[in-house]
């Protein structure tokens, strides 16, 4: 199959300023003051740890890593694990917070260090924030991290409505000069997964495509796109 070359167009990491808060508007408003600025956040910044968690697509991962983002563009170090890391570095004194994703799906080792970080940021007073698609209760682990994840702040996320959806989609096309007709609007919403982060990485693909070929975003355009991947 060939392949798209999709680093064109603007960058769209995740960061605080372009995820759509929608109905966890309470959720990104704790992250927002927790983050703060760099003057002040080491002073105000709460070593009680923080769990977001909600199906694939409610942004759980997105928060995660606009914070990792924001901490350092303060000049801070942080900690970061997701399950896909399968030899995650031991706990540095000079992190100023420890990021963990997709615990739920953490093995027996990754679980160890995970503890292992808890243990270390609490004795140094370093936050910890971490994601799941579970509730603490409901999670399957080893107890005593189990425990830990669900003893501060706890967030369920939601996932976007459609209307929803579409607004993002529309601000984050807005924001790339992409005109996206109401017809390629539906086909999006109708033929692909209705996860945001998914679509959003269809956005950027067709704008990539779209500046390739020198084609606007079409639906004969976006078959052409998956036709060619």
């Amino acid at each position: 199959m060939k392949q798209i070359a999709l680093d064109i167009g603007l960058p769209s990491g995740p960061t605080m300023e372009n995820f759509y808060a929608g109905p966890n508007l309470a959720a990104v408003q704790h992250l927002e003051l927790w983050l703060g600025d760099k003057i002040s956040a080491q002073e105000r910044r709460s070593p009680v740890p923080t769990y977001y968690w909600g199906p694939a697509g409610s942004g759980k991962t997105h928060l995660l890593k606009a914070a990792r983002e924001a901490l350092r563009e303060q000049g801070a170090r942080v900690g970061w694990m997701d399950a896909s890391m399968h030899n995650a570095p031991e706990y540095s004194e000079s992190w100023a917070a420890v990021l963990m994703d997709d615990v739920h799906r953490y093995t027996g080792a990754q679980q160890q260090q995970a503890f292992s970080w808890f243990v270390h940021a609490h004795t140094m007073q370093r936050p910890v924030l971490a994601a799941g698609e579970l509730a603490p209760i409901e999670l399957d682990l080893r107890e005593d991290l189990r425990s830990r994840l669900g003893w501060g702040h706890i967030f369920g996320l939601q996932l976007l409505s459609e209307v929803e959806r579409r607004a993002v989609l529309r601000q984050a096309a807005d924001a790339r000069g992409v005109f996206l007709s109401d017809e390629v609007m539906d086909f999006m919403l109708t033929r692909f997964a209705r996860d945001l982060g998914y679509l959003m990485e269809l956005l950027e693909q067709m704008d990539g495509y779209s500046l390739q070929s020198k084609r606007a975003i079409t639906i004969p355009m976006i078959k052409a796109m998956m036709e060619n991947k």
